[in-house]
């Protein structure tokens, strides 16, 4: 099948403004988000999905490919669907773009996910959480899933809730979700022109609307974890992890 990695950006932001531009081991942070895409195997593009001219003309500088989308839209899944309406690529990968060090292998395995699996709308990522804090943590996302690995549900909340505070061996296992997403391209015009739904709105988590209307998302372990890049200070630790990788 065709794939295509659309990567959302945008300048304006409440906690980091400019921060696609933000430069990572002399590079704009887009680029680094770019280039690792491309790495990926059996993906066909990879296009930036923007409303920013400043952001428009960085990408071109390095010979990116990106489009030029409405200022208008809410979520970064409304650019994704611009700009996939547009494609003929059966498969669209959404990247986001504050993850200067998504790995390749992320997207392989999301990609291979959903191929295996025809009763999924969309497919994503969940890696083992062994950080107390991060389960106790609004900012990381968990997702439980059924026994086939199809979402039952994602949550700011710790899930599953450990009632009898279990600890050491026998505390339950709780999974981060990573926010790369793979969609079947009808699919995603279908879920972008949705309306918001009660549980998306109360958790703030755009993929809860596709279970609130009974699509199945496919999950996959992975080994790999990624650090977003939220504020200007998580830069330092970026820039850390990816001159490790360059060794």
């Amino acid at each position: 099948m065709k794939v295509a990695v659309v990567i959302p950006a945008r300048y304006a932001s409440t906690r980091f403004e400019g921060k696609p531009l933000a430069m990572l081991l002399g590079k704009p942070m887009i680029q680094h988000v770019y280039e690792r895409s491309r790495k990926a195997c059996g993906v066909d593009s990879v296009i930036v999905a923007t409303d920013d001219d400043r952001i428009f003309d960085a990408v071109k500088s390095f010979g990116g490919e990106v489009v030029m989308t409405s200022a208008d839209h809410q979520t970064g899944t409304d650019r994704l669907a611009e700009v996939a309406a547009g494609l003929d690529s059966d498969l669209i990968v959404n990247v986001q773009g504050d993850e200067p060090l998504i790995y390749p292998e992320m997207i392989e395995a999301a990609l291979a996910a959903l191929e295996a699996a025809p009763l999924a709308a969309m497919s994503t990522l969940k890696y083992k959480i062994t950080d107390v804090d991060d389960i106790k943590s609004p900012s990381v996302v968990k997702v439980v899933v059924d026994r086939d690995d199809f979402a039952l549900y994602f949550s700011r909340h710790a899930i599953p809730f450990n009632r009898d505070e279990a600890k050491g061996p026998h505390l339950p296992v709780y999974y981060k979700h990573i926010g790369l997403y793979v969609y079947r391209r009808d699919f995603l015009m279908k879920f972008a022109g949705m309306d918001s739904t009660p549980l998306e709105n109360a958790e703030k988590l755009e993929q809860l609307r596709a279970l609130e209307n009974g699509y199945r998302i496919k999950v996959v372990t992975t080994e790999y974890d990624t650090v977003g890049v939220d504020e200007p200070q998580d830069l330092i630790k970026a820039e850390e992890i990816l001159k490790e990788i360059a060794r």
